[in-house]
């Protein structure tokens, strides 16, 4: 998972080099775990399939993703599938490899996924690709005969290990006997990597904060004490302050943190009319002041006016109580978060602060539902699209969660494939299409752009949004690109589809060579269902892409065989190459005659092959071609 502190679409950071950097330090920090050897020495094999299980907190997702990336090779994938079946069989080939993540399956779930599961092995045996499945802890029992062979059992890592590799690729020095601590050792022994990687992480937070003294054991106390006392310590302070006002008002600082004074004031109101509590009949000016009201439940007003609690991360132990230990209350703290977002206050980074914590606390209790809410209620129209980077944001979290991702893609499914959805939740579901699945599931990413293109409901500014980024995926992408074009073709060539397989013929915009058979079936498309002055011109753009050396030769028979059989086609196509020749620039300088030679080589040759494909005995020279294109 991609964590709430990573850079996301709000931000304008490439989401592609974030992945990128997130693995790089997977890579770094990774500790083998017993059974690793075993699985890596499987994926060596051609079309090899890995099915990792162990109890949680063992780090399988890790180990799963560390296998592939060792695995991987040049010109290849690192792609994760989804749990249910989607549209079509996924293109795969010899060098793509392939994550399947199903530890957050359910046993009433899993036999579907099993079934995916299947499918997908006999397409990766198929092909000769690899791929890594994760899964579900404590459902062994219903693991398909044909699949035990290939379970590799993992076992937790040494903690102790992982803690300190984790220390060391931060930059922390420390002498092994300072993690020998009581507290350590039994977190060393029972914690998940994943709570071990969070400590770590509070450690380095204790340094770069420059609170909290110069030296590694002062860092170490403040971190373990936020990771195992925190709890305890929120749970007095909230016994000793029990009056709904103040109550709010700490939790308020804790989603908040960092804020102005004015502002966790403002929310704390807000949080009181959602809760409707009755206000205070005390006149104002006797009740205690703002100032006051910080002090006493223990929060700090810096020299900014910015409120934060004293502690290393005890604003992250209080949101965790209240989520926890209020469970009635959570869909009321979702409203609360929802007009928060509309206080006139709120900066944009406060608000980005405000969407991270509240999705932190809703995927951790089990409610991805509520960022659903949120995101359909921020883009409603009548939020005039001031909330769209928020909902892009709270859709990213949950798109990039372990557990809720699959969950929240074919929520993304379900929204570009209803009949009706907002014009700002569709430009929400194409940027983070765009920017966030096409980096890790791009042919799911491709799908949904798809829909959104070819909707009748969607407007036209958003169609074109949603086709732009659609094509832009494609043109760089040899994969995504066959894959587009048959899916156009295969859908009928006429209005947006044969729009779209039209741009994708152009030479101008695409980043790679085309798969020549896609290439072929799109200018068959493209000659019979549009007229010759459209297609004609990007027959010279090609042509001038061959002479500029922008282009491989293939692009000649591709034309030749996507006309072949239709002599009218033939003709057309005849005519455009000798017209194309005739437009040769005067030759006033070396570089303009050799490109007039290469103009009047290429148009010969062209027109040989078109007089063979139809009957014509012959060679015309390039004079020839000139006459003949004024006689036809």
């Amino acid at each position: 998972m991609i964590g709430a502190n990573e850079g996301l679409v709000r931000t304008g950071v490439a989401r592609l080099e974030i992945v990128r950097e997130h693995r790089r330090r997977l890579a770094k920090c990774f500790v083998y775990p017993r059974g690793y050897g075993q699985a890596a020495d499987r994926l060596t094999l051609p079309g090899a399939v890995v099915l990792l299980d162990g109890p949680p907190g063992t780090g399988r997702r890790s180990a799963a993703t560390m296998l592939l990336e060792k695995a991987s090779v040049a010109g290849g994938r690192v792609e994760e599938l989804p749990s249910s079946w989607e549209e079509g069989n996924p293109d795969t080939s010899a060098d793509d490899r392939y994550l399947l993540d199903l530890s957050g399956v359910t046993d009433a779930d899993y036999p579907a996924a099993q079934r995916t599961l299947m499918r997908y092995r006999s397409l990766v045996e198929q092909c000769g690709a690899r791929m890594v499945a994760v899964l579900p802890t404590g459902l062994g029992w219903l693991i398909d005969p044909d699949l035990s062979p290939l379970v590799v059992p993992l076992e937790r890592p040494r903690g102790r290990a992982v803690f300190s590799r984790y220390l060391r690729v931060r930059g922390l020095a420390f002498d092994p006997d300072q993690l020998a601590t009581d507290e350590l050792t039994h977190m060393f022994t029972t914690a998940p990597m994943r709570e071990l990687s969070r400590l770590g992480e509070l450690v380095v937070q204790a340094r770069d904060s420059n609170r909290y003294g110069s030296r590694f054991v002062n860092w170490r106390d403040e971190a373990v004490a936020a990771a195992t006392n925190w709890s305890d310590e929120v749970s007095r302070h909230l016994r000793q302050h029990r009056s709904v006002p103040e109550r709010a008002l700490l939790l308020t600082a804790a989603m908040t943190s960092g804020a102005s004074a004015e502002t966790v004031l403002a929310s704390a109101h807000v949080l009181l009319d959602v809760l409707r509590h009755q206000p205070d009949e005390t006149p104002r000016l006797a009740q205690a002041d703002l100032g006051e009201q910080l002090e006493v439940l223990s929060l700090e007003r810096e020299g900014d006016g910015r409120v934060r609690f004293r502690r290393l991360a005890y604003d992250s132990a209080v949101r965790k109580h209240f989520w926890e230990n209020f469970p009635d209350l959570r869909p009321s703290f979702r409203d609360w978060v929802g007009r928060c977002m509309e206080l006139p206050g709120l900066r944009t980074e406060e608000r980005a602060h405000l969407v991270a914590r509240f999705a932190e606390q809703a995927l951790s209790t089990g409610r991805p539902d509520d960022l659903r809410v949120l995101v359909e209620k921020w883009t409603r129209s009548s939020a005039g699209g001031r909330l769209r980077a928020e909902a892009a944001a709270a859709l990213e979290f949950g798109l990039s969660h372990d557990e809720y991702g699959s969950r929240f893609r074919a929520q993304v499914y379900g929204w570009a494939t209803a009949a009706r959805i907002s014009p700002d939740l569709a430009r929400v579901l194409i940027d983070v299409c765009q920017q966030v699945m096409a980096v890790t599931h791009p042919e799911q990413a491709m799908v949904r752009l798809r829909h959104l293109a070819l909707r009748q409901e969607t407007t036209a500014g958003d169609a074109a949004a949603a086709r732009s980024a659609l094509l832009e995926l494609a043109r760089a992408n040899r994969r995504l690109y066959r894959r587009l074009v048959q899916r156009l073709l295969s859908t009928g060539t006429t209005g947006l589809g044969t729009n779209m397989v039209l741009e994708l013929l152009d030479p101008a915009e695409l980043r790679i060579v085309p798969p020549w058979q896609e290439f072929t079936l799109a200018w068959r498309a493209t000659m019979t269902a549009k007229p010759a002055a459209v297609w004609t011109s990007l027959v010279r753009h090609w042509l001038t892409a061959l002479i500029e050396h922008r282009a491989e030769d293939k692009v000649l028979s591709a034309l030749l065989l996507a006309a072949s059989g239709d002599r009218e086609l033939l003709n057309l196509l005849y005519v455009t190459v000798c017209d194309w020749a005739a437009r040769a620039p005067a030759a006033t300088s070396t570089d303009t005659r050799a490109q007039r030679d290469d103009r009047s080589r290429i148009a010969d040759r062209f027109c040989r092959e078109i007089d063979l494909v139809q009957g014509v005995g012959g060679a015309r020279s390039g004079s020839g071609t000139r006459k003949a294109r004024e006689n036809s």
